[in-house]
């Protein structure tokens, strides 16, 4: 078995697939990429059980054959080179030794046939979406989702698909983003639940892609193929919160204020805020908005007044500052509106502008209670 290939374009695509592989494996072959050569195509697969992934590379060759190779000590050996062509060769004495311009170096490989195979979908429902599209609902959710190991369902993004929209939905039961694009469909309703490790692999490929993604789907995995890359994973088993139900209709106190004002002040305002609350008070009354934070153990606090443009009944309440700041950096728009209904119930935060035909953004903060 030998073939030649570019050093930066396999270090290219070495680095993605190794974005998979876990630092500590139950399984010693899970260390490994696995090589697939037949003639001019090269398939490299990165696993970690729950998550595959693989890339069908252009290679120089005429053999055929299959090995799994360290994975580590080939993407550091591949980062200190230049661009160069570099040439595989198999031998017989269980090494592959890479030839480069100046060098050989020798890597004891594994069979290939301990690698784990890949899971074949069964009865899978298809839906396409654009590159860049997919990588912006992931962005626009992912960090509103859940790391509560007794909740696994709150732990990922929710693919709500229909004849009319998809919507991504991410919650921790703090916060709350439903993302949804009417520009898109599918051609039935589906919903299942993506785990975070492989979206925030396919966030980092497709973010600007022009690509179409092929997503196909069954209850228990998913599968993503698009360019010369394909990625499977298993689905979070269970059935997610109603979050509907949570999301107030009636909100007649309505702020509007410009974002990045709002933002920085919120930022500032808060590096006084308990340490362990993060608790911030919004105060709106008439045209002005009153943003203040104290940490009473160590005497510290912090006011600030902005205008906005407010219709409603005078109100105060109170804000966990690091969520408040999560959602509005990952808003693009210049203003934004907050529309809220009583102290105790939850805040709805809206982008007024910036957005693409066809695209709708609603974030859902919880509010903390505020002492008067």
């Amino acid at each position: 078995m030998k073939f030649i290939i570019s050093s930066t374009y396999l270090l290219k695509q070495l680095q993605v697939l190794g974005g998979v592989i876990n630092s500590k494996n139950t399984l010693p072959i899970l260390d490994n990429f696995l090589f697939e050569l037949d003639k001019d195509k090269l398939t490299v697969s990165a696993s970690d059980l729950e998550t595959t992934m693989s890339a069908v590379l252009e290679v120089e060759s005429e053999s055929q054959g299959n090995i799994a190779v360290p994975a580590r000590l080939l993407l550091e050996t591949l980062k200190t080179f230049p661009e160069q062509p570099l040439t595989f060769i198999v031998e017989n004495n269980n090494t592959i030794e890479i030839n480069s311009n100046h060098g050989k170096y020798a890597l004891a490989y594994a069979d290939g046939a301990e690698f784990p195979n890949t899971i074949e979908l069964e009865e899978a429902s298809t839906t396409v979406i654009l590159g860049d599209i997919l990588a912006t609902a992931i962005n626009k959710t992912i960090f509103a989702s859940g790391n509560d190991e007794l909740r696994p369902v709150m732990n990922g993004v929710f693919f709500q698909f229909s004849t009319e929209n998809l919507t991504f939905v991410a919650t921790d039961a703090h916060k709350l983003v439903k993302y949804q694009r009417t520009d898109v469909t599918a051609d039935q309703v589906a919903e299942f639940i993506m785990p975070k490790k492989p979206l925030n692999i396919l966030k980092g490929i497709l973010e600007g892609s022009e690509s179409e993604v092929k997503i196909e789907y069954n209850v228990s995995n998913a599968k993503f193929t698009f360019d010369n890359t394909e990625l499977i994973c298993r689905l979070i088993d269970g059935k997610y919160p109603n979050y509907e139900a949570v999301i107030p209709k009636e909100n007649p106190n309505k702020l509007t204020i410009s974002r990045s004002q709002f933002y920085s002040t919120v930022r500032r305002v808060s590096i006084f805020s308990n340490k362990t609350t993060h608790q911030i008070r919004l105060k709106i009354a008439g045209a002005e908005l009153n943003i203040s934070a104290e940490d009473i153990d160590y005497s510290n606090k912090a006011e600030e007044r902005l205008t906005c443009d407010y219709q409603g009944d005078d109100m105060a309440i109170g804000f966990n500052s690091k969520f408040l700041n999560e959602m509005l950096s990952n808003l693009n728009s210049d203003n934004v509106t907050l529309e809220m209904s009583v102290p105790s119930r939850a805040g709805i935060l809206s982008p007024i502008d910036g957005l693409d035909e066809g695209e709708h953004i609603t974030m859902l903060v919880m509010p903390v209670m505020i002492n008067d």
